[in-house]
C-alpha cells in the first residue's frame, strides 16, 4: 500500500466533534513514517484526545511541498493546519527546525510570532531540543513546553481556557504554568564581543524556566499509540521502559536532562506488553539503556513464552547477559548495536563511557554464541582531546572485534556483519562538554577518511559516516542564540541552501560553531534550569581533562549535581 493511501485508510482515527472543542494539531517536522517512530509524538497525542474537550490531529512534513497553498493538512481529518487553534511541534533533532519554517510557510501561516495574532494558531513546540536550547526558532514560537509533557498538558490547557486573547495567553502561561517558556517576554541584549550581556525576563515572567518532569512514569501510559508498517519499527508495539540513564556519559545530554533516571515499574511493563501483544507480535521495549532495567531479563521471558517477538532500542557491552541474549536471538533478533563510542580506553574515560574494550569483546563472543550473526557498532570523532591515535585505535579496535568474531564464528561455519557508524562529535548543552567548540571541519574529514581508508578492504565490515558539513549545521543550531533565527529565515528563503545562506549572512556562524566558551560566559540556555549545578559541569569537564571518571548515579542517595535534593 503506498503512503498516501495508507494516510486515507488511516482517516477518522480521531472521532470527536470539532464542535466546542480545542483543535490541536500535533505536529511532527518531519515524514510521516519519522514522526511516527516517535513514540514520545504517540504519547502526547494519546494524552491530549483523552481530553473531553480537545481533539487532536497528526500533520506532518508533506511529501511533496510547495505544491498548493494551504496544502498542510491533518491526517485524520484532511483539515488545513490554519483551521487549528493550536499547533503544536514536536521537535527532536535540531536539523529538523528548517521543515518549522516550511510548514508554517506551506500552510500560509506567517513564520514570525510576532506577526501571528488571532484567529491564526497559537504556535508552540515541546521535545527534546526544547529542553536544551530553544533559542535559535524562539522568535518563530509563542510558548515551549520546557519538560516532560504529562505533568505539563492538564495545567496548560486550564490557563488556555480562561484567556482568548493572546497576550493576556501568554503572560498567564509563563506566569502558572510551570515549565512554559515565552521567548517575547525575556529580552536579551549582547556585549561588543558578540556574547550575551543579559537575559531579562519582563516583569512577573520568572527569572529561570524551571524543566518539569514526571515524577513517577508508571502514572502514565507511555507506548505505542497507533500501529503502523510505514515507520523504522514497522508494526512493533513500543513501550517505554524507562527514561534517563544512570551512566553520565559526558558527551550526552540525554544523560543530564532527564535527570534523575526513573525506570516504569515491573507491573506496568507487563500490563503494556499484554496490550501491545493483543495488536502485534512484536514489542520493542525503549529505554537509553533497557539493559539497565533491573527486570528485563524476566519480562522478556514473560513476552517470549506469549509467542511475541522482542526489540531493544539500544544495549549496553557490559550489561549483556547470555540468557538476555539467548531469548533476543529466539525472538527473532539478528543485529545488535553497541557504542563503545571510542577506539582507545583513554578516551573512554575522557567521556565516562564505563565500558572497557574487554566488555566489548565479551560481548562479541556472547552475541556469536547464541546465534544473532550480526553487530552494529557506534564511533564518534572530534571528541575533546582526541589525538589520531585515538582515531587510529578505532580502526585497530575494530580489526579485533572482526578477528574475534570470526574465531567465534568458525564454529558456526558462518560469519554475520560487522556495521560502523561513525559520526562526528557535537558538543551539546547542559553536558560538561557545554563549553567546547565543534572540532574544524577539515579535521572531521580527515578522521573520518582515516577511519574508513582502514577497514576498507577487512572483509564483512562496512562503514557508514555522516557527512561533517551537516554536523557543522547541527552544531549552530544546537549551541545558537536567538540571533540564529535570521539565519533559519535565510536558509529558508534559499530554499535550505546552507552554503549560499551562510556565505551571504552578516551573521558569522563560526562564533557558534568553532569558539570555545569560557565558563563565566552567559550561555543562551542557562535561562532553563534543569536541577542541575553548573558547579557539577564544570568539575565534570575538568575531571575529562585529567582523564578521570565519575560513577553513575546513585539515585535518591547522591547529591553531587544537585537533581537529587
Amino acid at each position: 500500500m503506498t503512503n498516501k493511501a495508507f494516510l486515507a485508510a488511516e482517516r477518522g482515527t480521531v472521532r470527536k466533534d470539532w464542535a466546542g472543542k480545542i483543535r490541536i494539531a500535533l505536529t511532527y517536522p518531519n515524514h510521516y513514517h519519522v514522526g511516527m517512530s516517535n513514540l514520545g509524538f504517540h504519547a502526547i497525542y494519546r494524552l491530549l484526545n483523552d481530553y473531553q474537550d480537545v481533539v487532536c490531529e497528526r500533520v506532518f512534513l508533506p511529501e511533496e511541498t510547495g505544491t498548493i497553498h494551504g496544502g498542510v493538512r491533518s491526517t485524520e481529518s484532511q483539515r488545513p493546519l490554519d483551521n487549528f487553534d493550536i499547533i503544536a511541534f514536536s521537535i527532536s533533532f535540531e536539523n529538523d527546525y528548517p521543515n518549522l519554517l516550511t510548514l508554517l510557510t506551506e500552510a500560509g501561516i506567517p513564520r514570525w510570532s510576532s506577526e501571528r495574532s488571532p484567529p491564526q494558531p497559537l504556535v508552540i513546540a515541546g521535545g527534546v531540543t526544547a529542553f536544551l536550547n530553544p533559542e535559535p526558532i524562539a522568535p518563530f514560537v509563542d510558548s515551549f513546553l520546557i519538560g516532560e509533557a504529562e505533568p505539563i498538558l492538564e495545567v496548560f490547557l486550564d490557563v488556555y481556557r480562561k484567556h482568548s486573547e493572546k497576550n493576556d495567553l501568554l503572560k498567564a502561561l509563563a506566569v502558572n504554568v510551570p515549565g512554559v517558556y515565552v521567548p517575547e517576554l525575556y529580552d536579551a541584549t549582547y556585549n561588543p564581543d558578540g556574547t550575551l550581556a543579559e537575559f531579562r525576563p519582563e516583569p512577573g515572567a520568572p527569572e529561570k524556566v524551571q524543566r518539569v518532569a514526571a515524577e513517577e512514569l508508571s502514572a502514565w501510559d507511555t507506548c505505542s499509540t497507533i500501529l503502523t508498517p510505514h515507520t523504522t519499527f514497522s508494526d512493533t508495539y513500543l513501550v517505554e521502559a524507562a527514561r534517563g540513564c544512570p551512566h553520565g556519559c559526558r558527551f550526552c545530554a540525554a544523560g543530564f536532562v532527564y535527570r534523575p533516571p526513573r525506570f516504569r515499574a515491573k507491573d506496568a511493563l507487563q500490563s503494556s506488553i499484554n496490550r501491545g501483544a493483543l495488536g502485534s507480535h512484536r514489542v520493542g521495549l525503549m529505554a537509553a539503556a533497557v539493559t539497565d532495567v533491573p527486570y528485563v531479563e524476566e519480562l522478556c521471558q514473560e513476552a517470549l513464552d506469549k509467542g511475541l517477538e522482542l526489540s531493544f532500542s539500544s544495549l549496553r557491552a557490559d550489561r549483556l547477559t547470555p540468557e538476555l541474549l539467548s531469548i533476543l536471538r529466539q525472538s527473532g533478533l539478528k543485529t545488535v548495536s553497541i557504542a563503545p563510542d571510542t577506539g582507545s580506553e583513554r578516551l573512554r574515560r575522557v567521556i565516562n563511557k564505563g565500558i572497557t574494550e574487554q566488555d566489548v569483546l565479551q560481548a562479541v563472543d556472547l552475541l556469536v554464541d547464541v546465534g544473532i550473526p550480526n553487530l552494529k557498532l557506534y564511533f564518534m570523532v572530534g571528541l575533546p582531546t582526541e589525538t589520531m591515535s585515538d582515531v587510529e585505535a578505532i580502526v585497530v579496535f575494530c580489526k579485533q572485534i572482526k578477528h574475534r568474531f570470526l574465531k567465534a564464528s568458525r564454529t558456526k561455519k558462518r560469519i554475520g556483519q560487522i556495521s560502523v557508524s561513525l559520526n562526528s562529535f557535537i558538543p551539546k548543552p547542559f553536558t560538561p562538554f557545554q563549553w567546547v567548540p565543534l572540532e574544524d571541519l577539515k579535521i572531521l574529514k580527515t578522521k573520518i577518511k582515516h577511519v574508513k581508508d582502514g577497514l576498507r578492504r577487512v572483509a564483512n565490515v562496512r562503514v557508514h559516516a555522516d557527512v561533517p558539513r551537516w554536523a557543522y549545521i547541527q552544531a549552530l543550531l544546537s549551541r545558537g542564540d536567538r540571533r540564529v533565527a535570521e539565519l533559519l529565515s535565510a536558509a529558508h528563503e534559499n530554499n535550505g541552501n546552507w552554503p549560499k545562506t551562510l556565505k551571504a549572512s552578516v551573521i558569522n556562524p563560526d562564533f557558534y560553531v568553532y569558539r570555545e566558551r569560557s565558563m563565566d560566559e552567559i550561555l543562551p540556555w542557562d535561562f532553563i534550569d534543569h536541577g542541575i549545578n553548573k558547579a557539577f559541569l564544570i568539575e565534570e569537564y575538568e575531571k575529562a581533562l585529567r582523564e578521570e571518571t565519575s560513577p553513575p548515579c546513585d539515585v535518591g542517595r547522591c547529591k553531587v549535581c544537585g537533581v537529587c535534593k
